[in-house]
């Protein structure tokens, strides 16, 4: 498979990937701090240190757009449904089940993979 910059010489080459990945650098650098400066909103619950860990790598995989709060607890009851507290983080993989059903989203729970209810989940 071409690189799309695989064209140029490789001096220049480099140069594109160093480029990108400073201004991604930049990008999640910014998130961070606008990450930290933002205070929690009534009702939902400050992160331990290891759930915020989970949150900057599903942000750094998926983007912050993408991800979702738990607004109350959700028990799994189906082979693939997650079981999450309320207050955990999750990213949005798929707005539909297999089956198409919209009301049951395929999420990264920073690790497991599963179905929860969409009702459930409300933009982080």
């Amino acid at each position: 498979p071409q690189l799309p910059h695989g064209h140029l010489p490789l001096p220049s080459f480099w140069q594109v990937v160093e480029d990108t990945l400073q201004q991604s650098g930049a990008q999640l650098r910014a998130f961070c701090q606008a990450f930290e400066t933002v205070t929690p909103s009534p009702g939902t619950q400050p992160l331990t240190p290891a759930e915020e860990r989970k949150v900057l790598s599903l942000v750094s995989k998926h983007g912050p757009d993408k991800l979702y709060q738990v607004t109350s607890n959700i028990s799994g009851s189906k082979d693939l449904d997650l079981t999450l507290l309320r207050g955990q983080i999750v990213a949005l993989l798929q707005s539909s089940d297999t089956r198409g059903n919209t009301s049951r989203w395929l999420v990264d729970a920073g690790g497991p993979r599963g179905f929860v209810p969409a009702a459930k989940l409300q933009p982080y």
